[in-house]
């Protein structure tokens, strides 16, 4: 299935404790007892022990996974509590990696934990991640996403991505056997108003839960060989409505195979560019529209995809019309599905700032720049010289 790598000895087979511990996987056709052995003979690398990285632990470390590392430079704190399951009152002031594996020593001692008590960076990745034959991300930012990937394709790692922002997640299955990987589907990172971390943004307890189970659920299935992998596939959930779609997607012809990890090539992405001076070398595309000269075309036929950008609260007070959809900012890169790639996109805000962030980011990510528009002047612009019922409204 995959190439191995060098680990610890272990027993080819299972003792009558494991028998017993494993008993619900034995019963089942797609596992059995030769699907626990390779369980057992397995290791995955789980970086960070956040509230990504705590279910993924607990139930890697449940399922029979014979070697489990883990990699963070955390403590834990009380903030972290309400989410990251694996930690209790008592770790408080611990390190995250320490507090870890004691839960997972008492759930399971028949497994190994190896623990690394800093950060993944381009320096340790590939000497870390070689490893081991399965990585599951459990960060929340990006760098370290792209560090990740780019360790993977050099070794030729699988790895299974997950995010979480306030209520949204997302799951996917990067570089596995040739599939597409992170790169693929975030040539670049978002700016930062796109997206803040939990910390700044916050997110709702349990949605880490879901997130990580479904990341341990194709872990699993990887290590053994059953079902179909979420490779090529960006699968998002919505924890207030409960929708759960998923997006296809598939390898950029054009994006070169990376071959060297390097702080330069991440800097790159995380910019935005390749000479790490945010968007300035990026050849936009996309055009600014005045409300005047959208509501001449329109009247006269055009049929845009008008995105609002803005919060809720503010939709309450005044949308413009004919408005197709409105996604806040920090929410596009979660819910970049939505937006369709075969008609033209019009993006607006209150003032254009915002708006203008969002069309940036959209073509970067890989929607054609000339079918994008940013609204000049957004709202307010809208307000002064097309329709002065169009109520203009302070900050918010």
């Amino acid at each position: 299935m995959r190439e191995m790598v060098p680990r610890r000895t272990m027993s080819a087979k299972l003792s009558d404790a494991e028998r017993d511990r494993y008993m619900r996987h034995l019963m089942l056709p797609q596992v059995g007892e030769k699907g626990q052995i390779r369980l057992k003979e397995s290791s995955i690398l789980v970086v960070g022990t956040g509230g990504l990285g705590s279910p993924v632990l607990l139930y890697l470390a449940s399922a029979g996974i014979g070697r489990i590392g883990i990699i963070d430079d955390d403590i834990v704190d009380i903030s972290n509590l309400q989410r990251q399951i694996i930690h209790s009152s008592i770790s408080i002031g611990d390190s995250k990696v320490d507090s870890a594996s004691n839960r997972l020593k008492e759930l399971n001692p028949e497994i190994i934990i190896e623990t690394y008590d800093y950060r993944l960076n381009v320096d340790n990745a590939l000497e870390i991640i070689s490893k081991f034959d399965l990585v599951v991300d459990g960060t929340d930012n990006f760098e370290t996403r792209y560090i990740i990937n780019d360790a993977c394709e050099i070794l030729n790692k699988t790895w299974v991505f997950g995010s979480i922002h306030r209520f949204d997640g997302q799951v996917s299955v990067f570089n596995h056997r040739g599939g597409p990987n992170y790169r693929d589907l975030f040539p670049q990172a978002p700016p930062p108003e796109l997206a803040p971390n939990c910390a700044e943004a916050g997110v709702l307890g349990v949605l880490p839960g879901l997130v990580g189970s479904i990341q341990a659920n194709e872990a699993l299935k990887i290590i053994l060989d059953i079902g179909e992998p979420l490779s090529g596939k960006l699968l998002t959930i919505d924890a207030l409505s409960m929708q759960i779609r998923s997006l296809s997607f598939i390898k950029d012809p054009k994006r070169q195979k990376i071959t060297e990890l390097s702080e330069e090539a991440i800097s790159c992405a995380v910019t935005g560019n390749q000479d790490g001076e945010g968007s300035a070398n990026f050849e936009f595309r996309y055009e600014d529209i005045l409300p005047t000269e959208f509501k001449s075309r329109t009247s006269a036929g055009w049929k845009p995809f008008f995105l609002d950008v803005r919060t809720e609260i503010e939709e309450r007070i005044v949308s413009l019309p004919n408005t197709s959809l409105r996604i806040s900012i920090e929410q596009i890169p979660s819910n970049i599905e939505l937006i369709p790639r075969d008609r033209d996109i019009v993006v607006y805000c209150k003032s254009g700032k915002r708006s203008i962030s969002v069309v940036q980011f959209l073509e970067k990510s890989g929607l054609k720049g000339d079918n994008l528009y940013n609204l000049v002047g957004g709202i307010h612009l809208w307000s002064d010289t097309v329709d002065s019922s169009v109520i203009k409204y302070g900050s918010a």
